[in-house]
């Protein structure tokens, strides 16, 4: 069956790398997994046969009704035929999800899976290499930005390792790599405000080059910050960045997810 690039369908068929996807995956004869996207069910059949059970979501119907019949002697197998965007993961007990994700849903994927994080332990994932640098990334590097916070504020990120383009059919333009995400118990900072803490994020990153006073004065003429500070241009930012303990002229890159927590709260 020929993949559907509108599906962004890049298969992974090395079996000496989809060993090592499930031993990142850190999974037990205990674990409830979902795989999402699992194609021709190659990693499907490995993860099965170290899970308790395995939920995999196929948007694809062929594949759908193809994996049903390869998969039919695995009793610990439960195919979904639908839109991993849609499937109601908070009805599940404690889970791990494992996935090679389609790169053009890698974003909402992640974002609709913390926004279930209730029972999500983990997630191990197959993403765009440069997309797992940017989630991993740390502050003062080229890579560190909006991503990287709002997947580091719900998880601990880690790089296991990186996939080249050749290993899949058919071969994409890109490398990939697995990055293994920890869901935290907890957000990693505690603010007063998580819509203002992300507004603020995606405000400073959205001129990432200009200093911290210059990328935050249109967050003035949102907000109407109490005394002592004075309402409206950079005088005002800058004094609240100062009360911050932060250093106006500091770049976006440099903060650190504490430091922007920090801000927020004072705004």
């Amino acid at each position: 069956m020929r993949p559907k690039k509108h599906l962004g369908q890049n298969f992974l068929y090395d079996p000496s790398i989809l060993r090592r996807i499930v031993q990142a995956s850190e999974i037990s004869s205990e674990d409830t997994v979902v795989e999402i996207g699992p194609g021709h069910g190659s990693l499907t059949a490995l993860l099965a046969e170290k899970a308790k059970k395995v939920i995999a979501i196929e948007l694809d119907r062929e594949l759908y009704e193809r994996l049903r019949e390869d998969t039919i002697e695995y009793e610990n197998i439960e195919l979904v035929s639908g839109n991993a965007l849609r499937y109601p993961y908070e009805g599940l007990p404690e889970f791990k999800v494992v996935a090679n994700i389609p790169y053009y849903i890698t974003t909402p994927i992640i974002f609709r899976l913390i926004e279930s994080r209730g029972n999500l332990i983990s997630m191990t994932l197959t993403v765009q290499r440069e997309v797992a640098k940017r989630i991993a990334a740390q502050p003062g590097t080229k890579d560190y930005g909006v991503l990287s916070i709002m997947i580091q504020y719900y998880a601990v990120p880690e790089l296991k390792f990186i996939i080249p383009k050749g290993a899949f059919r058919p071969v994409p333009k890109v490398d990939s790599a697995l990055i293994y995400l920890e869901i935290r118990k907890s957000p990693l900072v505690s603010v007063k405000d998580e819509k203002l803490f992300f507004r603020v994020v995606k405000t400073a990153f959205t001129q990432r080059r200009k200093t911290l006073a210059n990328a935050l004065k249109s967050i003035m003429n949102e907000k109407s910050p109490h005394p002592p500070f004075r309402k409206g241009g950079q005088g005002g930012i800058k004094e609240i960045l100062i009360h911050a303990g932060i250093n106006p002229q500091r770049r976006p890159g440099t903060l650190s997810i504490e430091e922007f927590a920090r801000l927020a709260d004072v705004l």
